[in-house]
């Protein structure tokens, strides 16, 4: 299947997938010009439906449970130039023009560590990003994410030389530890009415909770949801709608 920028491409295609095996098909992508593989994310009908439709990448998030579409918020969209699909009808491959950085790093691709021996688990600095400003506002955008990526990368990490991976060893008695500690110091700031504290505390607070949330491999924006679900409900009525 091939399309120009402004055309649609042909929804046809979809049935003749394999969605018997699974509701996620995988997706490769690569760099139409350079053919540099980017990324690798999930598809399901919805994401691929929309993905045709408009010529832009959409993926269904495994972790975030939710269709998302690539630089709703960084801007760095994937406009879709050709699409294929294996022997099996397993898998798709897409070759897109990238709008800046594939990577929720900041790296073009996703594949920048080499397997030599040792697997490094650094998170890199961008290096399309030309300027501090830049990289400030680059990072900020999607600080959040970047950090629960990171704090899943830390799992594998040494305990000797991470302290969230020294978290991660202590199990849920360790960290649940932490999440108690940092909200009573939270409390005793507010007490204060030290404004810059209350900031300082209660980002030890988010950290530790996103911690928690890597554990489990719950991603943060489920939580947003949540809040999202309760939005125009009273805390009453959500409070009665529990004990049902």
């Amino acid at each position: 299947m091939t399309c120009e920028q402004e055309k649609q491409f042909s929804l046809e295609a979809i049935e003749c997938l394999d969605w018997a095996k699974s509701p996620l098909i995988p997706a490769v992508v690569q760099d139409f010009t350079s053919k540099e593989v980017l990324m690798l994310a999930f598809m399901n009908r919805q994401a691929l439906t929309l993905s045709l439709q408009t010529g832009q990448m959409h993926y269904f998030s495994r972790s975030k449970n939710r269709i998302w579409k690539k630089g709703e918020t960084s801007g760095h969209i994937q406009q879709i130039k050709e699409v294929f699909f294996d022997c099996d009808k397993d898998a798709l491959l897409f070759l897109v023009r990238q709008a800046g950085a594939a990577c929720h790093t900041g790296n073009k691709s996703c594949f920048f560590e080499k397997i030599d021996g040792t697997l490094s688990s650094t998170l890199q600095t961008p290096k399309h990003i030309k300027s501090a400003q830049e990289f400030s506002q680059q990072i900020v955008y999607g600080i959040v994410d970047t950090l629960y990526h990171t704090l899943l990368e830390r799992k594998s990490a040494s305990p000797d030389t991470s302290y969230t991976a020294a978290l991660y060893a202590k199990g849920v008695n360790g960290f649940g530890k932490k999440i108690i500690e940092e909200a009573g110091e939270v409390l005793l700031a507010l007490k204060d009415n030290d404004k810059e504290q209350i900031v300082y505390e209660c980002a030890d607070l988010l950290y530790h909770i996103l911690v928690a949330l890597a554990y489990y491999n719950i991603h943060p924006e489920q939580a947003v949801c949540e809040l999202q679900r309760r939005f125009g409900l009273s805390g009453l009525e959500e409070k009665a709608r529990r004990k049902e």
